[in-house]
């Protein structure tokens, strides 16, 4: 089963992507998808957890993990600065 990963500012530009799809388990989670996140893409090692999760539109609380199912769409999203 597929899941969509949207990246959005500093992580689109570690990543290299804006979106991809990655192919997950029944058993996967928010959480092992993230490892495999940094697996592929290392320099979003770069952001060190300083991120949040959206899951179909819906923030996440940092360190939750949700199981995933085909056609979920997860954004990674970087604390954003500015003024």
């Amino acid at each position: 089963m597929a899941v969509k990963i949207l990246f959005f500012a500093r992580s689109r530009e570690l990543a290299g992507v804006s979106e991809t799809s990655v192919a997950v388990q029944a058993a996967d989670t928010t959480e092992s998808l993230l490892s495999h996140l940094l697996e592929q893409f290392p320099a979003l090692k770069e952001l060190d957890g300083r991120f949040v999760f959206s899951l179909n539109h819906e923030y996440l609380e940092r360190g939750s993990v949700v199981p995933l199912k085909a056609g979920d769409e997860v954004a990674i999203i970087p604390p954003i600065s500015g003024g």
